[in-house]
């Protein structure tokens, strides 16, 4: 799995794209992508149909300084499997 930004990255100011890459296809119409802070929702991102099938990507509003999670929720394209996770990651000033 691979990951923009990456688990515990420091990314500073405009970064607007975030994305999940995952070993196989996922469903992206039934698919989530958040960002919350403190436990709190942010931003809840629509994952973009555009991407390779394996891959959730979004776009976000610019974020102020602090710290962060993405959290994704994907199922798989048989729809039997549901997986989630979360990328902790801070945006500095």
């Amino acid at each position: 799995m691979e990951s923009a930004p990456k688990a515990s990255a420091v990314i500073e100011g405009r970064s607007s794209e975030f994305y999940v890459r995952f070993d196989r296809p996922v469903d992206h119409i039934h698919s989530q992508l958040a960002i919350t802070r403190n436990g709190r929702l942010v931003e809840r991102l629509v994952p973009r149909l555009e991407p390779a099938p394996e891959v959730l990507y979004a776009r976000a509003p610019t974020l102020p300084a602090g710290d962060y999670e993405l959290n994704w929720r994907v199922k798989t394209m048989t729809g039997v499997e549901v997986i989630q996770g979360n990328i902790p990651f801070t945006v500095k000033p």
